[in-house]
């Protein structure tokens, strides 16, 4: 007997709803833990750029979809959620790895431009393939 995958389908309106209802909380604890946390050590470096990340794709997802919808109206690009949270979570990547680099004393203009670069590479690379 064929074992059988079940895919569950996730609405646009509850996944928007998920990651809207998502941002505040992990946004909070990005804020708890900046405020009750000191900047020492390795794993309080990672904890903070992980929360980073996690608030920065819950509040960019929603926003990209949003945008997606009402500016870009094209028969070739349809605004869906799993574009807008490969965009968010792009955008959000792109402004952490920035924030690594500077918080290392490493970044620079060069840098910053490979990452970004690195990015719209990726954007493009997934629209052709219209994942």
């Amino acid at each position: 007997m064929a074992k059988q995958h079940l895919r569950y389908r996730i609405s646009n309106r509850s996944a928007l709803s998920l990651l809207g209802g998502l941002a505040l909380p992990v946004w909070a604890a990005f804020l708890l833990f900046t405020y009750f946390v000191p900047p020492q050590g390795l794993l309080a470096f990672v904890a903070f750029f992980v929360l980073l990340l996690g608030a920065l794709i819950c509040t960019f997802a929603p926003l990209a979809y949003l945008f997606g919808l009402l500016f870009i109206s094209s028969r070739l690009y349809r605004a869906t959620i799993r574009h807008a949270l490969r965009q968010g979570s792009l955008l959000a990547l792109c402004i952490v790895l920035n924030l690594i680099l500077r918080a290392l004393h490493s970044w620079s203009l060069v840098a910053a431009l490979a990452i970004v670069a690195a990015a719209v590479l990726i954007e493009i690379l997934s629209l052709a393939k219209k994942w």
